[in-house]
Formats: structure tokens, sequence, C-alpha cells
């Protein structure tokens, strides 16, 4: 790597600025307020008061704790790699057991619905929406419902490790407590959201600077083949290799969406280094969607071949 960046000066400073460009204009104002306002709400022990309006849908199918219905909702609404910092602070916190923190982790860090619908489809040029939201969301929610009645069979239908303070315990004590209290709270929650936006950065960068390698050794594509230094552009960081796709292979895309690239892989590690939850486990369930959506859109082809990839 060393030798490619003094070998390709130009190149290298692209895709560097590449990397930071599409975290200081998508990743900043998208996941740090989130990361900043879900701090306070675990540290303010809220979660479970959040969630309890749509706990009636949640909890009958996935026979989890309040605190996990909260994890999976921001997993799925936020996107990468929300989902697992969520867990990894409410595990951390002792509101979630391992094996719930696990379970939950294997299908709730996916990427989020809006940039997904702003600027996955989009880039495609796909004009359907709900055959591709279904396949994006629907087969991970169904995922973890098969999960959750084979492998995770076992786990208890409440859990939480340590029983959650209950909302007027929580009113009462902050009129009682001083005002720092709380300023501490929010502080705690800015500084974290701060060093955990800034990691994601750095991977962000990093691996829009592995597409030299590809660039270097592979030859440059021709106008009716297939660019694979795109393709393993996707693979290395999912958000560049998109724009650098456009409207070419949308397959392939869709494909790698599950599975989120190794800039995604190694930003979920960054939320749950401090833990004992297992990245192996992670990846070999993702692996497992991508093969569950690859079926799906075999299906999809098979029975639907007018209305594939419209």
């Amino acid at each position: 790597m060393t030798a490619l960046l003094l070998a390709f000066p130009k190149e290298s400073l692209a895709f560097s600025l590449t990397g930071l460009q599409l975290w200081f204009n998508r990743m900043v104002p998208t996941l740090l307020p989130f990361m900043i306002l879900s701090g306070i709400m675990i540290r303010l022990n809220l979660t479970e008061h959040i969630v309890k309006i749509i706990s009636p849908v949640f909890i009958p199918l996935f026979k989890v704790s309040l605190n996990g219905i909260y994890a999976l909702a921001i997993g799925f609404l936020c996107g990468f790699p929300m989902g697992a910092k969520v867990i990894a602070d409410l595990y951390s916190c002792h509101k979630l057991s391992k094996k719930e923190a696990s379970f939950l982790l294997a299908f709730c860090n996916n990427i989020g619905p809006v940039y997904f619908l702003s600027f996955v489809l989009p880039t495609l040029r796909l004009k359907l929406i709900l055959p591709y939201i279904f396949g994006m969301y629907g087969l991970p929610l169904c995922y973890g419902v098969f999960l959750r009645y084979t492998l995770y069979r076992s786990l208890p239908v409440s859990v939480s490790a340590l029983p959650s303070h209950r909302l007027k315990t929580i009113l009462s004590a902050a009129e009682t407590t001083s005002p720092a209290s709380l300023l501490d709270t929010l502080d705690d929650s800015i500084l974290s959201g701060l060093y955990s936006i800034a990691k994601l950065g750095g991977y962000m960068v990093f691996f829009n600077l592995l597409n030299l390698a590809p660039q270097a050794l592979l030859p440059p594509a021709s106008p009716t083949g297939a660019d694979w230094g795109a393709v393993i552009n996707c693979l290395l960081e999912i958000t560049s290799g998109i724009s650098r796709m456009g409207g070419q292979s949308p397959l392939i895309v869709l494909l790698l969406l599950p599975f989120g690239g190794f800039s995604c892989i190694a930003q979920t590690y960054s939320m749950i280094k401090d833990t004992n939850l297992s990245l192996k486990h992670y990846i070999v369930h993702k692996l497992v969607l991508s093969a569950i959506t690859l079926f799906y859109y075999i299906l999809w082809l098979l029975f639907f071949p007018s209305s594939f990839l419209l």
C-alpha cells in the first residue's frame, strides 16, 4: 500500500477524498445525531419506554425484551453500523444478555432505509420499490424469526440482565438531581458519538484507499465488459462502489448490500470490539443472508421475469 501511495499519488488523493466526502456528507449528518440521542436514552434508561408503542407487534414475533426491540428498531431504521453500536451499548450497560445481543446482531445491523431509497435505488436506476424493500428488510426480519425459533429457541422470553428504572423514577430523579448530572449524560453521549463517528471516517478513507490495488493490477474495463474494479470497489466500500457502478450490474450490488462490504464489517467490529460479542458469527450470518437474497432474486427471475430488475 505504501508503494501504491507513492506510485499513484493523484489516484490515492482522489480515493482518500472520496472516502472523506462520503463520511462528512452522508455519515456525519445521518448517524451522529442518532448516536448522541441513543446514548442519552440508554444512559437515562428510557429505551424501554420509547418502544412500548411497537412492542405489541414485535415481542410476539421475536420474544425479546423491550431493550431488544429498541435495538431492533434502531438497527433497521438507522443502518450500518448503528445497529451494532446500540446493541453493544445496551449489552455493556447490562440491559441485554450476551445471548440476546448475539441474536439481535445476527440480523439487525443493515443498510438504512433512507440510504436505500434515496441513494441505492435511484443510482441503480430501479423503479420498483416494494420488492426491493422486502429483499433488503423483509428477508432479514424473516431470518430473525427463523433464528429465534431454531438456534436461539432457548433464549428466555423476557431478557434483561438488570431491571430498568420506571419512567416515573427517572423523571423524579431528574427533578431532584442537579443539572450537572444531566449535562454529564449529554457530554458523555456527545463524546462517545464523536469518537465512534471519527473511527468510521478512518475506516471509510482506508477502505477507499484499498481501491488502488485493483486499479493498479486489473486491466482497464472495456466499454462492453464488466468493470471488475468497480465490483471490488463495492466489496471494499459499498457507497463509493455503488456510485462507481451506476446502473451497471444492479444485481451484483443488490447481492452485496446485505453483506455490506468489508468496510461495514470493520465498522461493525469497531462498535463491538470492547465486548465479547463474536464478529465471526456476525459475518457468518451476513453470508447466509446474502445467500438467501440470491435465492430470493432467482425466484423472482423464474416466476416474474418481465418485472425483474425494473
